[in-house]
């Protein structure tokens, strides 16, 4: 447990679309818009990992067809997401708004469903838990399904932390993060790793 959950944390840790994603939306709405992109992304995640635990993910990984249907979508979803993101960047320059203290129900459905979508449609994550948690589960286990689920959750866990301190750590700095120069780099940076996370996406193979 303790070495998966290490292994875990490494990987959680790696720059990738999830922080890409949560840094652009803690920046726009604060610290609430940031923990509300982590949990959708644990719902995102934990759908993984229960369709992982239940062999439903293997069938996919087993359909080409169906793999390439859902890595079409999810790369055309962050591509999308990048490209807002760039535009966001123009805007800043242009038209500096200091984001609102409360955040918008909206706003809030609208964080959820995109941590959620950015890992849900993610078929990478998907072969993550196919081929990385079973390495974890005892051969001689008596049900290594209910251990699958638990790693599962050890994994989620640690997402939340991680992210939940990152979080914290963007809030911190929000006023200088916020400066319309900074904020329109990051968010050019963000834009650019979300696009190029896309394209690996959408070339890669099964």
């Amino acid at each position: 447990m303790l070495t998966f959950a290490l292994a875990a944390l490494v990987l959680i840790m790696i720059p990738g679309p999830d922080q890409a994603l949560i840094t652009r939306n803690a920046l726009a709405g604060g610290r609430v818009s940031g923990l509300l992109t982590t949990i959708g992304g644990v719902l995102g995640l934990t759908l993984h990992a229960s369709a992982a635990a239940f062999g439903l993910s293997a069938l996919l990984l087993a359909s080409p067809t169906a793999f390439t249907v859902l890595k079409i979508v999810g790369a055309a979803y962050l591509l999308w997401l990048g490209l807002q993101t760039l535009r966001a960047a123009w805007r800043s320059l242009r038209e500096p708004v200091a984001p609102d203290s409360a955040v918008r129900p909206g706003r809030r459905l609208a964080c959820l469903r995109q941590g959620f979508l950015s890992n849900a449609l993610n078929p990478k994550v998907t072969l993550f838990f196919v081929t990385f948690l079973p390495q974890f589960i005892a051969t001689d286990s008596a049900s290594p399904r209910t251990e699958a689920l638990l790693l599962s959750v050890v994994f989620a866990v640690l997402y939340i932390a991680w992210f939940g301190m990152y979080v914290a750590v963007v809030d911190q700095l929000a006023g200088w993060l916020r400066k319309p120069k900074v904020k329109a780099r990051i968010e050019q940076v963000t834009g650019l790793a979300l696009v190029t996370v896309a394209v690996r996406l959408a070339t890669a193979h099964q």
